[in-house]
């Protein structure tokens, strides 16, 4: 989106009106949630109230069901499930015809098996955390529509998912892991040490331990190297 379209979306959906669209902030950075709060929280001028923050998927169906704002800005990756855990117990919310919560991912993680999840999951659209203010306002309005919003080139992993069949490919060896099983693979194959594993997803290193086993048994795969290579195929680090 250009600079012009996004100021002429924004001067359409925000600049001029009454109109306020609530909006809950759901990562587990704090930091992250300052700065987006400091780009779109000025009410007065991006029509954008922030209602509320979580930091991890407790938290987040927390405050989403005591504020029903109508767009949650939502991390992928989240301690206690991720992102489709949140989407999975908002269901009800989702499905409101008078007050929907309509939810917005952004996240720093632009892998295909991300984007799709969230989608199948129920969120209207995806952005990464490079996004600009001005662009992040445009699609907070244009979600709380209705619309669905994704940055350019995600939006081409939805298409080639979707376009091809009536339903979504699936991975079978995907879907043997649990949702935080593949949290676990993801830091993993990333290079993150047991410890720091433990420290990013709130859980022990005998815990991590645990997980990973169960994702070297379930992919039939035998070490670390082995995952890496497995992952690596499938854009998921």
């Amino acid at each position: 989106m250009s600079s012009d379209e996004a100021q002429q979306a924004e001067a359409g959906s925000g600049a001029g009106e009454d109109r306020t669209v609530r909006v809950v902030l759901v990562d587990d950075h704090r930091m992250f949630r300052t700065g987006v709060q400091a780009e779109i929280g000025q009410t007065e001028r991006t029509r954008v109230e922030v209602v509320g923050e979580a930091a991890d998927v407790d938290q987040a169906i927390t405050v989403i069901t005591a504020t029903r704002p109508e767009v949650v800005l939502l991390d992928v990756h989240l301690p206690g499930g991720g992102g489709v855990e949140v989407l999975r117990r908002s269901a009800a919310m989702m499905a409101d015809a008078e007050r929907p919560v309509r939810f917005l991912a952004l996240s720093v993680s632009d892998a295909a098996e991300d984007v799709i999840g969230v989608i199948r999951g129920g969120a209207r659209g995806y952005v990464t955390k490079t996004i600009t203010g001005t662009d992040l306002v445009n699609a907070i309005f244009r979600v709380a529509d209705g619309d669905a919003v994704f940055s350019p080139r995600l939006a081409g992993f939805v298409l080639d998912a979707f376009a091809s069949t009536d339903a979504p490919p699936v991975d079978e060896d995907m879907d043997r892991l649990t949702q935080r099983e593949r949290e676990v693979l993801r830091l993993i194959a990333r290079g993150y040490a047991y410890k720091e594993i433990a420290k990013q997803l709130f859980i022990s290193v005998k815990t991590v331990e645990s997980h990973v086993s169960a994702v070297l048994r379930k992919l039939q795969l035998s070490n670390r190297h082995e995952l890496t290579r497995w992952a690596a195929a499938r854009r998921l680090v």
